[in-house]
Protein backbone atom coordinates (compact mmCIF):
# COMPACT_ATOMS: atom_id res chain seq x y z
CA UNK A 1 0.00 0.00 0.00
CA UNK A 2 2.67 2.25 -0.58
CA UNK A 3 4.65 3.87 -3.49
CA UNK A 4 7.74 2.29 -4.91
CA UNK A 5 10.92 3.91 -3.82
CA UNK A 6 11.69 5.31 -6.96
CA UNK A 7 8.12 7.19 -7.42
CA UNK A 8 8.40 7.86 -3.56
CA UNK A 9 12.01 9.69 -4.44
CA UNK A 10 10.50 11.71 -7.38
CA UNK A 11 7.36 13.24 -5.29
CA UNK A 12 9.62 14.16 -3.02
CA UNK A 13 11.81 15.70 -5.21
CA UNK A 14 8.83 17.55 -7.19
CA UNK A 15 7.02 18.41 -3.32
CA UNK A 16 9.74 19.53 -1.64
CA UNK A 17 10.89 21.98 -5.24
CA UNK A 18 7.71 23.14 -4.57
CA UNK A 19 7.42 23.97 -1.38
CA UNK A 20 10.62 25.95 -1.34
CA UNK A 21 9.31 28.03 -4.30
CA UNK A 22 6.28 29.23 -2.13
CA UNK A 23 8.75 29.75 1.51
CA UNK A 24 10.98 31.96 -1.11
CA UNK A 25 7.60 33.54 -2.68
CA UNK A 26 6.24 34.60 0.16
CA UNK A 27 9.31 35.38 2.44
CA UNK A 28 8.56 32.59 4.91
CA UNK A 29 11.09 30.70 7.48
CA UNK A 30 13.67 33.56 6.28
CA UNK A 31 16.12 31.98 8.34
CA UNK A 32 16.63 28.80 5.56
CA UNK A 33 18.74 29.58 3.22
CA UNK A 34 18.66 26.86 1.01
CA UNK A 35 16.36 24.14 -0.32
CA UNK A 36 18.84 21.40 1.40
CA UNK A 37 18.26 23.90 4.87
CA UNK A 38 14.46 23.41 4.31
CA UNK A 39 14.71 19.81 4.19
CA UNK A 40 15.90 19.34 8.02
CA UNK A 41 13.43 22.20 9.00
CA UNK A 42 10.90 20.61 11.53
CA UNK A 43 7.72 19.12 10.54
CA UNK A 44 5.90 21.99 11.89
CA UNK A 45 7.54 24.70 9.65
CA UNK A 46 7.14 22.60 7.13
CA UNK A 47 3.67 22.38 8.12
CA UNK A 48 3.30 26.31 7.87
CA UNK A 49 4.70 26.20 4.42
CA UNK A 50 2.44 23.03 3.20
CA UNK A 51 0.09 25.16 4.66
CA UNK A 52 0.55 28.05 2.64
CA UNK A 53 1.02 25.93 -1.14
CA UNK A 54 -2.60 25.45 -0.88
CA UNK A 55 -3.55 28.71 0.52
CA UNK A 56 -1.99 30.19 -2.82
CA UNK A 57 -3.09 27.62 -5.23
CA UNK A 58 -1.86 30.12 -8.24
CA UNK A 59 1.59 29.90 -7.20
CA UNK A 60 1.68 26.02 -8.20
CA UNK A 61 1.15 27.85 -11.99
CA UNK A 62 3.89 30.18 -10.81
CA UNK A 63 6.33 27.75 -9.99
CA UNK A 64 5.32 25.51 -13.72
CA UNK A 65 5.64 28.86 -15.54
CA UNK A 66 9.19 29.63 -14.01
CA UNK A 67 10.45 26.20 -13.32
CA UNK A 68 13.68 27.25 -11.08
CA UNK A 69 14.60 23.68 -10.58
CA UNK A 70 14.17 22.84 -14.72
CA UNK A 71 12.23 19.94 -14.43
CA UNK A 72 11.29 18.18 -17.37
CA UNK A 73 7.14 18.61 -18.87
CA UNK A 74 6.46 14.98 -17.05
CA UNK A 75 7.76 16.59 -13.71
CA UNK A 76 5.74 19.96 -14.42
CA UNK A 77 2.67 17.72 -15.54
CA UNK A 78 3.03 15.76 -11.73
CA UNK A 79 2.80 19.19 -9.95
CA UNK A 80 -0.01 20.94 -12.30
CA UNK A 81 -2.43 17.99 -11.36
CA UNK A 82 -1.94 18.78 -7.44
CA UNK A 83 -4.23 21.62 -8.40
CA UNK A 84 -6.63 18.68 -7.48
CA UNK A 85 -5.90 18.69 -3.95
CA UNK A 86 -8.32 17.45 -1.61
CA UNK A 87 -7.31 18.68 2.12
CA UNK A 88 -9.33 18.44 5.52
CA UNK A 89 -10.10 16.02 8.39
CA UNK A 90 -10.07 12.51 7.53
CA UNK A 91 -11.12 8.94 9.36
CA UNK A 92 -8.20 6.55 8.49
CA UNK A 93 -10.71 4.00 8.56
CA UNK A 94 -8.62 0.53 7.82
CA UNK A 95 -5.95 -0.60 6.35
CA UNK A 96 -5.65 -2.64 3.20
CA UNK A 97 -3.57 -4.64 1.13
CA UNK A 98 -4.16 -2.39 -1.84
CA UNK A 99 -4.24 0.94 -0.21
CA UNK A 100 -5.34 2.71 3.01
CA UNK A 101 -8.98 3.91 3.34
CA UNK A 102 -9.45 7.46 4.11
CA UNK A 103 -13.37 8.89 4.90
CA UNK A 104 -13.45 12.41 4.19
CA UNK A 105 -16.17 14.57 6.21
CA UNK A 106 -18.63 14.55 3.18
CA UNK A 107 -18.24 10.87 3.65
CA UNK A 108 -16.54 10.16 0.16
CA UNK A 109 -13.84 7.55 0.76
CA UNK A 110 -10.46 7.43 -0.87
CA UNK A 111 -7.81 4.76 -1.68
CA UNK A 112 -4.31 6.35 -0.37
CA UNK A 113 -0.99 4.71 -0.79
CA UNK A 114 1.70 5.88 1.67
CA UNK A 115 4.95 7.22 0.56
CA UNK A 116 8.12 5.30 1.67
CA UNK A 117 6.66 4.30 5.31
CA UNK A 118 3.89 1.38 5.07
CA UNK A 119 0.69 2.80 7.32
CA UNK A 120 0.80 -0.55 8.84
CA UNK A 121 4.04 1.39 10.30
CA UNK A 122 3.02 4.26 11.55
CA UNK A 123 -0.71 3.25 13.06
CA UNK A 124 -1.40 0.33 15.00
CA UNK A 125 -4.47 -1.16 13.21
CA UNK A 126 -5.98 -2.62 16.67
CA UNK A 127 -6.65 1.53 17.35
CA UNK A 128 -8.06 2.34 14.60
CA UNK A 129 -9.90 4.15 12.84
CA UNK A 130 -7.96 7.32 13.05
CA UNK A 131 -8.63 11.24 12.58
CA UNK A 132 -5.91 12.92 10.65
CA UNK A 133 -5.31 16.12 8.80
CA UNK A 134 -4.02 15.42 5.63
CA UNK A 135 -3.63 16.58 1.76
CA UNK A 136 -4.63 14.06 -0.86
CA UNK A 137 -2.84 14.37 -3.99
CA UNK A 138 -2.84 12.59 -7.30
CA UNK A 139 0.14 11.31 -8.24
CA UNK A 140 1.05 8.63 -11.33
CA UNK A 141 -2.92 7.73 -11.85
CA UNK A 142 -2.72 6.99 -7.68
CA UNK A 143 -3.98 9.05 -4.56
CA UNK A 144 -1.52 9.59 -1.62
CA UNK A 145 -0.74 12.08 1.14
CA UNK A 146 1.54 14.97 0.76
CA UNK A 147 4.03 13.31 3.30
CA UNK A 148 2.66 15.57 6.31
CA UNK A 149 -0.24 14.43 8.44
CA UNK A 150 -1.30 15.83 11.65
CA UNK A 151 -3.33 13.72 14.02
CA UNK A 152 -5.52 13.99 17.06
CA UNK A 153 -5.16 12.62 20.14
CA UNK A 154 -9.18 11.25 19.99
CA UNK A 155 -10.51 7.89 20.85
CA UNK A 156 -13.54 6.76 18.76
CA UNK A 157 -16.28 4.14 20.55
CA UNK A 158 -18.72 1.57 18.81
CA UNK A 159 -21.45 3.70 17.18
CA UNK A 160 -18.46 5.94 14.94
CA UNK A 161 -16.40 2.66 14.41
CA UNK A 162 -19.40 0.95 12.99
CA UNK A 163 -20.57 4.41 11.19
CA UNK A 164 -17.95 4.61 9.80
CA UNK A 165 -17.58 0.74 8.59
CA UNK A 166 -20.76 0.99 6.98
CA UNK A 167 -19.93 3.69 5.21
CA UNK A 168 -16.60 1.98 3.70
CA UNK A 169 -18.60 -0.69 2.82
CA UNK A 170 -21.78 0.99 1.29
CA UNK A 171 -18.82 2.73 -1.15
CA UNK A 172 -17.15 -0.44 -1.63
CA UNK A 173 -20.39 -2.21 -2.50
CA UNK A 174 -21.38 0.92 -4.72
CA UNK A 175 -18.27 0.79 -6.37
CA UNK A 176 -17.25 4.45 -5.49
CA UNK A 177 -14.44 3.87 -3.44
CA UNK A 178 -12.47 7.00 -5.10
CA UNK A 179 -8.79 5.58 -6.45
CA UNK A 180 -7.45 7.93 -8.55
CA UNK A 181 -8.35 11.70 -9.41
CA UNK A 182 -7.58 11.09 -12.89
CA UNK A 183 -10.10 10.70 -15.30
CA UNK A 184 -8.20 8.40 -17.72
CA UNK A 185 -6.90 5.99 -15.06
CA UNK A 186 -10.46 5.54 -13.96
CA UNK A 187 -11.43 4.74 -17.73
CA UNK A 188 -8.63 1.87 -17.92
CA UNK A 189 -10.30 -0.21 -15.46
CA UNK A 190 -11.12 -3.30 -16.81
CA UNK A 191 -14.70 -3.84 -17.06
CA UNK A 192 -16.59 -6.11 -15.02
CA UNK A 193 -17.10 -9.78 -15.55
CA UNK A 194 -21.02 -10.33 -16.78
CA UNK A 195 -22.93 -11.66 -13.82
CA UNK A 196 -24.11 -14.94 -14.14
CA UNK A 197 -27.65 -15.36 -14.97
CA UNK A 198 -28.87 -17.57 -12.21
CA UNK A 199 -33.06 -17.02 -13.37
CA UNK A 200 -33.28 -20.81 -14.52
CA UNK A 201 -31.82 -22.38 -11.62
CA UNK A 202 -34.31 -19.62 -9.00
CA UNK A 203 -37.20 -20.76 -11.81
CA UNK A 204 -36.59 -24.24 -11.20
CA UNK A 205 -36.40 -23.73 -7.00
CA UNK A 206 -39.75 -21.64 -7.08
CA UNK A 207 -41.63 -24.11 -8.72
CA UNK A 208 -40.24 -27.29 -6.00
CA UNK A 209 -40.95 -24.09 -3.32
CA UNK A 210 -44.67 -24.15 -4.60
CA UNK A 211 -45.22 -27.86 -4.15
CA UNK A 212 -44.15 -27.29 -0.47
CA UNK A 213 -47.17 -27.45 1.97
CA UNK A 214 -48.17 -27.47 5.31
CA UNK A 215 -51.30 -28.60 6.90
CA UNK A 216 -53.05 -31.13 9.25
CA UNK A 217 -50.66 -34.05 10.40
CA UNK A 218 -47.56 -32.11 10.09
CA UNK A 219 -45.81 -30.17 12.57
CA UNK A 220 -46.99 -26.66 12.90
CA UNK A 221 -43.65 -25.01 12.10
CA UNK A 222 -43.88 -26.49 8.52
CA UNK A 223 -46.41 -24.15 6.96
CA UNK A 224 -44.61 -21.00 8.02
CA UNK A 225 -40.90 -22.46 6.87
CA UNK A 226 -42.37 -23.37 3.55
CA UNK A 227 -43.47 -19.70 3.05
CA UNK A 228 -39.95 -18.12 4.36
CA UNK A 229 -39.01 -20.37 1.57
CA UNK A 230 -41.06 -19.28 -0.87
CA UNK A 231 -40.30 -15.51 -0.33
CA UNK A 232 -36.62 -15.95 0.15
CA UNK A 233 -36.71 -17.78 -3.59
CA UNK A 234 -38.61 -14.31 -4.50
CA UNK A 235 -36.16 -11.78 -3.17
CA UNK A 236 -33.49 -13.59 -4.74
CA UNK A 237 -35.76 -13.23 -8.28
CA UNK A 238 -36.03 -9.73 -7.43
CA UNK A 239 -31.95 -9.58 -7.19
CA UNK A 240 -31.22 -11.26 -10.35
CA UNK A 241 -33.83 -9.68 -12.50
CA UNK A 242 -33.78 -6.33 -11.66
CA UNK A 243 -30.91 -5.41 -8.77
CA UNK A 244 -31.51 -1.73 -9.51
CA UNK A 245 -35.18 -1.98 -8.65
CA UNK A 246 -35.27 -1.40 -4.92
CA UNK A 247 -38.52 -0.63 -4.43
CA UNK A 248 -39.24 -4.60 -5.55
CA UNK A 249 -36.27 -5.55 -3.51
CA UNK A 250 -37.56 -3.74 -0.23
CA UNK A 251 -41.32 -5.29 -0.99
CA UNK A 252 -39.60 -8.42 -1.40
CA UNK A 253 -37.59 -8.42 1.85
CA UNK A 254 -40.57 -7.55 3.83
CA UNK A 255 -42.36 -10.55 2.80
CA UNK A 256 -38.84 -12.50 4.45
CA UNK A 257 -39.59 -10.59 7.45
CA UNK A 258 -43.37 -11.45 8.18
CA UNK A 259 -42.42 -14.96 7.06
CA UNK A 260 -39.56 -15.17 9.85
CA UNK A 261 -41.66 -13.22 12.05
CA UNK A 262 -44.30 -16.09 11.74
CA UNK A 263 -41.35 -18.78 11.98
CA UNK A 264 -40.69 -17.15 15.08
CA UNK A 265 -44.14 -16.74 16.62
CA UNK A 266 -44.44 -20.78 15.83
CA UNK A 267 -41.30 -21.20 17.55
CA UNK A 268 -42.38 -19.40 20.67
CA UNK A 269 -45.29 -21.00 20.82
CA UNK A 270 -43.75 -24.92 20.68
CA UNK A 271 -41.30 -23.51 23.42
CA UNK A 272 -44.86 -22.16 25.84
CA UNK A 273 -46.04 -26.11 25.99
CA UNK A 274 -42.51 -27.82 25.80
Amino acid sequence: MKLSKQDADLFFELMWALHYFVKQQLALLPHVKTIEAYLDCATEEKLQVRNAVYDHVDLIDAFIQENPPKFSADKLDIIAKWKQFVAGDFYLERLLKKYAVFIASDNKVYGVLALYDDFEDMFYKGDLPYLLKAVLLPFKGKIVYDGLLQGYNIYFGRGISSGLKETYMAAKQAGRIIESFDPEAKRAKKPAKPARDWRPELETLMETAKKLRGGSGQPPVHSPAFKLVRASVELAQAAVENPDDLDRLWKSLQKVDRACGTVETTLFRAERYR
